[in-house]
Protein backbone atom coordinates (compact mmCIF):
# COMPACT_ATOMS: atom_id res chain seq x y z
CA UNK A 1 0.00 0.00 0.00
CA UNK A 2 1.30 3.45 -1.05
CA UNK A 3 1.33 5.99 1.94
CA UNK A 4 -0.55 8.88 1.17
CA UNK A 5 1.25 11.43 3.74
CA UNK A 6 3.45 14.35 2.09
CA UNK A 7 7.08 13.36 2.67
CA UNK A 8 8.54 15.76 4.87
CA UNK A 9 10.78 17.51 2.54
CA UNK A 10 8.10 18.22 0.38
CA UNK A 11 5.68 19.45 3.06
CA UNK A 12 8.42 22.15 3.82
CA UNK A 13 9.96 23.08 0.46
CA UNK A 14 5.78 23.36 -0.28
CA UNK A 15 5.22 25.81 2.43
CA UNK A 16 7.98 27.86 1.49
CA UNK A 17 6.86 27.89 -2.11
CA UNK A 18 3.78 29.40 -0.98
CA UNK A 19 5.42 31.94 1.20
CA UNK A 20 7.80 32.62 -1.64
CA UNK A 21 5.22 32.61 -4.63
CA UNK A 22 1.62 32.74 -3.08
CA UNK A 23 0.97 37.00 -2.47
CA UNK A 24 -2.53 35.87 -1.28
CA UNK A 25 -1.67 34.19 2.10
CA UNK A 26 -0.87 36.45 5.05
CA UNK A 27 2.21 34.92 5.40
CA UNK A 28 3.00 35.80 1.83
CA UNK A 29 1.91 39.23 2.12
CA UNK A 30 4.36 39.75 5.32
CA UNK A 31 7.11 38.12 3.02
CA UNK A 32 6.56 40.51 0.11
CA UNK A 33 6.32 43.03 2.56
CA UNK A 34 9.81 42.62 4.07
CA UNK A 35 11.30 41.96 0.69
CA UNK A 36 9.93 45.29 -0.55
CA UNK A 37 11.33 46.84 2.28
CA UNK A 38 14.86 45.26 2.03
CA UNK A 39 14.91 46.26 -1.99
CA UNK A 40 13.91 50.12 -0.58
CA UNK A 41 16.69 50.01 1.93
CA UNK A 42 19.27 48.38 -0.06
CA UNK A 43 18.55 51.11 -2.86
CA UNK A 44 19.55 53.60 -0.47
CA UNK A 45 22.74 52.28 1.32
CA UNK A 46 23.70 51.99 -2.77
CA UNK A 47 23.15 55.61 -3.49
CA UNK A 48 24.57 56.57 0.38
CA UNK A 49 27.98 55.12 -0.38
CA UNK A 50 28.11 57.47 -3.64
CA UNK A 51 28.34 60.93 -1.46
CA UNK A 52 31.75 61.11 -0.69
CA UNK A 53 31.33 63.20 3.02
CA UNK A 54 28.47 60.02 3.82
CA UNK A 55 30.94 57.14 2.32
CA UNK A 56 33.79 59.21 4.39
CA UNK A 57 31.94 59.01 7.83
CA UNK A 58 29.58 55.86 7.62
CA UNK A 59 31.56 53.81 5.32
CA UNK A 60 32.11 51.05 7.95
CA UNK A 61 28.33 50.83 8.65
CA UNK A 62 26.82 50.96 5.08
CA UNK A 63 29.25 48.15 4.71
CA UNK A 64 27.42 46.26 7.06
CA UNK A 65 24.51 46.85 6.01
CA UNK A 66 24.77 45.80 2.10
CA UNK A 67 26.30 42.32 3.69
CA UNK A 68 23.10 42.32 5.35
CA UNK A 69 20.97 43.06 2.33
CA UNK A 70 23.03 40.85 0.29
CA UNK A 71 22.77 38.32 2.52
CA UNK A 72 18.77 38.63 3.22
CA UNK A 73 18.78 38.41 -1.21
CA UNK A 74 21.21 34.97 -0.90
CA UNK A 75 18.48 33.48 1.09
CA UNK A 76 16.08 34.90 -1.07
CA UNK A 77 17.73 33.96 -3.93
CA UNK A 78 18.37 30.03 -3.09
CA UNK A 79 14.78 29.63 -1.55
CA UNK A 80 13.23 30.75 -4.85
CA UNK A 81 15.13 28.00 -6.50
CA UNK A 82 15.09 25.34 -4.05
CA UNK A 83 11.46 25.50 -4.30
CA UNK A 84 9.99 25.61 -7.68
CA UNK A 85 9.80 22.74 -9.88
CA UNK A 86 11.92 23.86 -12.45
CA UNK A 87 15.00 25.43 -11.04
CA UNK A 88 16.67 26.43 -14.20
CA UNK A 89 13.18 28.14 -15.80
CA UNK A 90 13.50 30.64 -12.73
CA UNK A 91 17.35 31.19 -12.81
CA UNK A 92 17.62 32.11 -16.59
CA UNK A 93 14.25 33.94 -16.51
CA UNK A 94 14.18 37.77 -16.36
CA UNK A 95 13.47 38.29 -12.97
CA UNK A 96 16.83 35.26 -11.71
CA UNK A 97 18.76 37.16 -13.52
CA UNK A 98 18.23 40.50 -11.92
CA UNK A 99 18.13 38.30 -8.50
CA UNK A 100 21.62 36.88 -9.35
CA UNK A 101 23.12 40.09 -10.60
CA UNK A 102 21.96 41.82 -7.41
CA UNK A 103 24.06 39.34 -5.42
CA UNK A 104 27.39 39.15 -7.84
CA UNK A 105 28.83 42.77 -7.14
CA UNK A 106 29.41 42.46 -3.64
CA UNK A 107 30.84 38.59 -3.94
CA UNK A 108 33.24 39.76 -6.58
CA UNK A 109 34.23 42.36 -4.52
CA UNK A 110 35.81 39.69 -2.56
CA UNK A 111 37.68 37.97 -4.97
CA UNK A 112 39.51 40.96 -6.82
CA UNK A 113 41.27 42.70 -4.71
CA UNK A 114 44.22 44.85 -5.24
CA UNK A 115 44.77 48.56 -6.77
CA UNK A 116 44.67 48.03 -10.35
CA UNK A 117 40.92 46.51 -9.73
CA UNK A 118 39.77 49.70 -7.68
CA UNK A 119 37.87 50.78 -10.51
CA UNK A 120 36.80 47.53 -11.80
CA UNK A 121 35.59 47.04 -8.52
CA UNK A 122 33.29 50.09 -7.96
CA UNK A 123 32.14 50.01 -11.13
CA UNK A 124 30.44 46.22 -10.52
CA UNK A 125 29.16 47.77 -7.27
CA UNK A 126 26.75 49.90 -9.46
CA UNK A 127 25.16 46.80 -10.55
CA UNK A 128 23.54 46.31 -7.67
CA UNK A 129 20.93 49.19 -8.57
CA UNK A 130 19.82 45.46 -10.76
CA UNK A 131 17.21 45.18 -7.59
CA UNK A 132 15.60 48.17 -8.01
CA UNK A 133 13.77 45.72 -10.94
CA UNK A 134 13.01 43.20 -8.26
CA UNK A 135 10.11 45.47 -7.20
CA UNK A 136 8.09 44.75 -11.04
CA UNK A 137 7.05 41.38 -9.85
CA UNK A 138 4.44 43.23 -7.44
CA UNK A 139 3.02 45.77 -9.42
CA UNK A 140 0.20 43.99 -10.45
CA UNK A 141 -0.99 46.00 -13.51
CA UNK A 142 2.78 45.51 -14.89
CA UNK A 143 1.85 42.60 -17.29
CA UNK A 144 -0.63 45.18 -18.97
CA UNK A 145 1.66 47.68 -19.63
CA UNK A 146 4.14 45.46 -20.80
CA UNK A 147 1.38 44.04 -23.44
CA UNK A 148 0.20 48.07 -24.54
CA UNK A 149 3.68 48.66 -24.96
CA UNK A 150 4.17 45.13 -27.14
CA UNK A 151 1.11 45.79 -29.13
CA UNK A 152 2.39 49.86 -29.55
CA UNK A 153 5.63 49.12 -30.36
CA UNK A 154 5.10 49.07 -34.62
CA UNK A 155 3.46 52.49 -33.75
CA UNK A 156 6.42 53.77 -31.99
CA UNK A 157 9.38 51.93 -34.13
CA UNK A 158 7.05 54.16 -37.50
CA UNK A 159 7.26 57.51 -35.13
CA UNK A 160 10.73 57.20 -33.94
CA UNK A 161 11.69 56.94 -37.97
CA UNK A 162 10.02 59.95 -38.61
CA UNK A 163 11.16 61.95 -36.20
CA UNK A 164 14.97 60.60 -36.65
CA UNK A 165 14.53 61.43 -40.70
CA UNK A 166 12.58 65.03 -39.60
CA UNK A 167 16.28 65.79 -37.31
CA UNK A 168 18.22 64.63 -39.82
CA UNK A 169 17.19 66.82 -42.83
CA UNK A 170 16.50 69.73 -40.35
CA UNK A 171 20.20 69.09 -38.49
CA UNK A 172 21.70 69.15 -42.53
CA UNK A 173 19.68 72.34 -43.43
CA UNK A 174 20.85 73.71 -40.11
CA UNK A 175 24.82 73.01 -41.30
CA UNK A 176 24.18 74.54 -44.59
CA UNK A 177 22.70 77.97 -43.07
CA UNK A 178 25.01 78.38 -40.13
CA UNK A 179 27.83 76.98 -41.31
CA UNK A 180 31.55 75.77 -39.12
CA UNK A 181 31.23 79.70 -38.36
CA UNK A 182 28.46 79.36 -35.36
CA UNK A 183 29.45 76.19 -34.23
CA UNK A 184 27.86 73.86 -36.81
CA UNK A 185 31.06 72.23 -37.65
CA UNK A 186 29.59 69.27 -39.04
CA UNK A 187 26.12 67.24 -40.15
CA UNK A 188 26.55 64.85 -36.77
CA UNK A 189 26.64 67.79 -34.70
CA UNK A 190 23.80 69.77 -36.48
CA UNK A 191 21.84 66.58 -35.85
CA UNK A 192 22.17 66.79 -32.24
CA UNK A 193 21.47 69.81 -32.41
CA UNK A 194 18.39 69.62 -33.93
CA UNK A 195 17.43 66.52 -31.44
CA UNK A 196 18.12 68.60 -28.23
CA UNK A 197 15.91 71.61 -30.22
CA UNK A 198 12.94 68.88 -30.74
CA UNK A 199 12.79 67.24 -27.63
CA UNK A 200 12.99 70.87 -26.01
CA UNK A 201 15.69 70.84 -24.03
CA UNK A 202 17.67 73.14 -25.18
CA UNK A 203 21.30 72.82 -23.82
CA UNK A 204 22.32 76.53 -25.29
CA UNK A 205 25.47 74.77 -26.29
CA UNK A 206 25.09 75.75 -30.13
CA UNK A 207 22.73 78.36 -31.25
CA UNK A 208 21.89 79.75 -34.76
CA UNK A 209 22.80 83.18 -35.38
CA UNK A 210 21.19 83.84 -38.70
CA UNK A 211 17.47 85.02 -39.30
CA UNK A 212 17.42 82.04 -40.98
CA UNK A 213 18.70 79.92 -38.54
CA UNK A 214 16.28 81.33 -35.83
CA UNK A 215 13.43 81.27 -37.99
CA UNK A 216 14.12 77.25 -38.54
CA UNK A 217 15.09 76.98 -34.86
CA UNK A 218 11.53 78.11 -33.79
CA UNK A 219 9.96 75.58 -36.10
CA UNK A 220 11.52 73.28 -35.10
CA UNK A 221 10.35 73.91 -31.03
CA UNK A 222 6.58 74.01 -31.89
CA UNK A 223 6.75 70.84 -33.68
CA UNK A 224 8.58 69.27 -30.73
CA UNK A 225 5.39 70.19 -28.82
CA UNK A 226 2.93 69.35 -31.58
CA UNK A 227 4.65 65.70 -31.72
CA UNK A 228 5.86 65.57 -28.15
CA UNK A 229 2.29 63.68 -26.61
CA UNK A 230 2.04 61.05 -29.95
CA UNK A 231 4.02 58.22 -28.07
CA UNK A 232 1.99 58.74 -24.80
CA UNK A 233 -1.07 58.54 -26.96
CA UNK A 234 -0.46 55.70 -28.27
CA UNK A 235 0.54 53.53 -25.12
CA UNK A 236 -2.99 54.84 -23.76
CA UNK A 237 -4.49 53.72 -26.62
CA UNK A 238 -3.41 50.23 -26.21
CA UNK A 239 -3.84 50.15 -22.44
CA UNK A 240 -7.66 51.67 -22.90
CA UNK A 241 -7.83 48.41 -25.63
CA UNK A 242 -6.25 46.23 -22.75
CA UNK A 243 -8.98 47.30 -20.27
CA UNK A 244 -11.52 46.64 -22.60
CA UNK A 245 -10.52 43.63 -23.89
CA UNK A 246 -10.29 42.32 -20.02
CA UNK A 247 -14.32 43.43 -19.66
CA UNK A 248 -17.55 40.63 -20.74
CA UNK A 249 -18.88 40.91 -23.98
CA UNK A 250 -22.16 40.69 -22.44
CA UNK A 251 -24.42 42.62 -20.27
CA UNK A 252 -26.01 41.62 -16.77
CA UNK A 253 -29.02 39.38 -18.02
CA UNK A 254 -30.99 41.33 -15.35
CA UNK A 255 -29.82 45.19 -14.67
CA UNK A 256 -28.78 45.42 -18.73
CA UNK A 257 -24.94 47.38 -17.35
CA UNK A 258 -21.90 46.55 -18.74
CA UNK A 259 -17.90 46.29 -16.82
CA UNK A 260 -17.92 43.50 -15.57
CA UNK A 261 -14.32 41.51 -14.78
CA UNK A 262 -14.33 38.59 -17.30
CA UNK A 263 -13.95 35.80 -14.10
CA UNK A 264 -16.97 37.44 -11.95
CA UNK A 265 -20.03 35.26 -11.20
CA UNK A 266 -22.09 38.03 -9.92
CA UNK A 267 -23.17 41.49 -11.17
CA UNK A 268 -21.34 44.21 -9.84
CA UNK A 269 -24.46 46.41 -9.35
CA UNK A 270 -27.56 44.15 -9.14
CA UNK A 271 -25.52 41.37 -7.46
CA UNK A 272 -27.76 39.23 -10.02
CA UNK A 273 -25.86 35.64 -10.64
CA UNK A 274 -24.20 35.34 -14.28
CA UNK A 275 -24.95 32.23 -16.20
CA UNK A 276 -22.31 29.70 -17.57
CA UNK A 277 -22.96 30.83 -21.06
CA UNK A 278 -22.33 34.11 -20.60
CA UNK A 279 -18.34 34.23 -19.06
CA UNK A 280 -17.50 31.83 -21.94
Amino acid sequence: MVSTETKPEQGWRRRLHIIIYEADTPAGKAFDVALLWAIFLSIAVVMLESVADIQAQYGSWLSLLEWTFTAVFTVEYLARVITVRHPFHYIFSFFGLVDLLALLPTYIGLILVGGQYLMVIRTLRLLRVFRIFKLGRYIGEGHALMAALRASSPKIVVFLMAVMSMVTILGTLMYLVEGGVNGFTSIPRSIYWAIVTLTTVGYGDIAPKTVLGQSISSLIMILGYAIIALPTGMVTAELTQQVHERQTEGPCESCHRHSHAQDSLYCRFCGHKFSGSRLQ
